[in-house]
């Protein structure tokens, strides 16, 4: 899967959100300050050439909806995220995770919780 632009993956976030739009609906849903009419249509064209959208014809207009769900790709974003950081080794992100500053004591404690509970869930399936 190819990866997405800042803008693509903006328009994308807005899909996602709104399962269907025509690009007068994307454009509203984006924050100011907000990029032309041609810009969004042509940001979706090329996110329909890349595979992650497809349209259903309205007259001549189009509405757009998404190919790829926001789960999957994070999933594949994440993975290449692991590799090219943290040479696809969790343990390494976990490190690095927990030693951030900006997470919070409470924050490691529920993250902690919810490990322990797959550790359970995972030691039952087994």
């Amino acid at each position: 899967m190819k990866e997405l632009t800042k803008a693509e993956e903006e328009v994308m976030q807005v899909l996602w959100d709104l399962k269907r739009a025509f690009v007068n609906d994307i454009l509203a849903e984006i924050p100011e300050p907000r990029p032309a009419y041609n810009t969004v249509s042509t940001i979706v064209r090329i996110l329909e050439r890349k595979k992650f959208v497809a349209h259903e014809s309205h007259g001549r207009s189009h509405k757009y909806y998404p190919l790829i769900s926001r789960e999957n790709y994070r999933q594949q974003f994440f993975n290449r995220f692991l590799h090219n950081y943290f040479g696809d080794s969790p343990r390494s992100f976990a490190s690095f995770f927990s030693k951030d500053d900006k997470v919070s004591l409470q924050d490691l404690e529920e993250i902690r919780d919810m490990m322990q509970k797959e550790i359970e869930r995972k030691k039952g399936t087994k």
